[in-house]
């Protein structure tokens, strides 16, 4: 017999920002901290990585707050310093958290490499994990993933598609 878990799905407010590339998602919890940032044509994908990272979930319509919306548009309006005052919270392995963690200390307008992140987060050799973790981030944007690049400088692996990436790299002033 398969024992099935009794506990509710947990509940999450959705909400839709027209930015210049897209339609992003918003994903909030009864506190207003942000769970996932993700694109509209991305919809699937975001689906998925809150249930690997949640389990179930329901997902109902709620206005992000006010503050949220606020700073996203002005980060997407050209104040790139807005991201820091969004509030987050993501369930991860420990090794996701570091990694997550050390993405939002990458600032606007730099890029970093794998192996440069791993690195950092003192696990030299994990890069592939990095990679993994990265991967996996459901906050997008809030939690810079597009700024890790390849060793060799080029763009690799963005969720929300690579013209995104390049967008959101050239919106915060790298060449690419």
């Amino acid at each position: 017999m398969i024992a099935r878990s009794t506990n509710p799905p947990q509940r999450f407010g959705l909400d839709r920002l027209p930015t210049p590339i897209g339609i992003a998602l918003l994903v909030t919890d009864a506190e207003g901290a942000l769970r996932a940032l993700d694109w509209e044509d991305y919809e699937h994908r975001m689906r998925e990585l809150l249930r690997l990272h949640y389990g179930a979930v329901d997902l109902y319509d709620r206005p992000a707050p006010m503050e949220m919306r606020t700073a996203l548009s002005a980060y997407f309006a050209g104040d790139l310093d807005w991201l820091s005052a969004v509030p987050w919270r993501i369930a991860g392995t420990p090794f996701q958290q570091k990694v997550w963690t050390a993405l939002a200390k990458i600032p606007a307008g730099t890029t970093m490499s794998y192996g440069a992140l791993a690195a950092r987060i003192d696990m030299p050799k994990a890069i592939r994990a990095v990679g993994h973790a990265n991967g996996s981030n459901p906050i997008s944007v809030v939690l810079p993933c597009h700024r890790l690049i390849g060793a060799d400088g080029s763009l690799v692996k963005y969720g929300g598609g690579l013209e995104r990436k390049r967008w959101l790299l050239r919106h915060e002033g790298v060449e690419v």
